[in-house]
């Protein structure tokens, strides 16, 4: 999962000292984000912003890649997961808040040959000769395995979208860099979630369960995902992001949620009312009273921080409710 941020950026003339992290910062508000900044101050942005991007894009646009949705329905083939199973459980962790966190640090020092091995496996596994059920537990966790590699590979680091590997001159983040080649296609994450996954199953549980390796990301599962338990996997982490201040924070009647629902509202029914729905749809008892009659979103943000098992713990960006936020596109800092 990625943020909302241009794929490639270009500039006929070089820019001032600043101006690229001002730019950049431009670039990832998002439309609520835009809003409260107010009329004046978001125009002023957008027009910044459009100088080298154009418009300010909300988040990478759901575009099927043909090439992918050939599949076999009648292969019994099992991908073998074991390997991520065992990391997911060896280095996987929740802390007492709630959010799982990885030990990257050990990770790269006692188990980095297993990870690399993984990777290797899945790039050559005939991804096209299986079945839909298969190819979905491939892909998520071919996703969330290259996303721990980048952040091992790159470590330390406080945050992935530091981990600026990505085409383009003022690209951000690993996203759009080809990691791997799956059956001699080049891939990148971008490729992996906005051009596979969401197009061609169409299930916004999806963005529960690939990992951005971000503290407001919804958790990394503690296991490996497998057509046998994909149902109840998605359905955990569903649950599991709505009923924490993470995902959703209601106080006073203002309803603040998670940035995810912003990037992605096309995915959650394409407007306030229907990212609600989707919300009460997985909320507890407790939440879904108190969702009676709610029928805007305050606004949302994210926190970028790496979850890593070494950071402290820090409140939700939802929970402080910073007075100038740009709904994801600024990492938390905890003031």
């Amino acid at each position: 999962m990625r943020h909302p941020l241009p794929q490639t950026w270009r500039t006929a003339s070089p820019l001032p000292k600043g101006a690229a992290a001002a730019l950049k910062t431009c670039a990832r508000l998002t439309r609520r984000g835009m809003a409260r900044l107010g009329g004046a101050l978001a125009v002023g942005a957008i027009a910044v912003a459009g100088l080298v991007s154009g418009p300010a894009q909300a988040a990478p646009a759901s575009v099927l890649w043909d090439r992918w949705t050939a599949h076999d329905p009648n292969s019994a083939t099992q991908v073998d997961h074991s390997g991520w199973d065992r990391i997911l459980k060896q280095y996987v962790s929740m802390r007492t808040d709630g959010v799982t966190v990885v030990d990257y640090d050990r990770l790269k020092t006692d188990d980095r040959g297993a990870l690399d091995a993984y990777v290797a496996q899945l790039e050559a596994t005939p991804v096209s000769a299986l079945n839909r059920d298969e190819q979905f537990a491939y892909w998520v966790n071919f996703y969330n395995a290259l996303t721990v590699k980048v952040i091992v590979d790159n470590y330390p680091t406080d945050s992935i979208r530091d981990v600026d590997i990505s085409p383009g001159f003022f690209a951000d983040g690993p996203w759009g860099a080809p990691l791997v080649t799956v059956e001699g296609e080049p891939l990148t994450l971008d490729d992996m979630e906005h051009r596979i996954l969401r197009p061609i199953w169409n299930d916004p549980r999806i963005h529960y369960a690939v990992n951005c390796a971000a503290v407001s990301c919804p958790n990394l599962q503690p296991e490996a995902y497998t057509a046998a338990n994909r149902e109840t996997l998605l359905n955990n982490g569903a649950r599991a992001y709505v009923n924490d201040p993470r995902g959703v924070v209601l106080e006073q009647g203002q309803l603040r949620v998670s940035s995810i629902y912003d990037w992605f509202e096309e995915d959650f029914g394409g407007s306030d009312a229907g990212v609600i729905a989707h919300i009460q749809q997985f909320a507890g008892p407790e939440l879904q009273r108190r969702l009676r009659g709610v029928r805007r979103i305050a606004g949302d943000d994210y926190d970028w921080s790496l979850n890593d098992v070494a950071a402290q713990p820090k409140p939700s960006p939802l929970v402080q409710r910073r007075r100038f936020s740009s709904g994801g596109g600024t990492r938390s800092t905890g003031s």
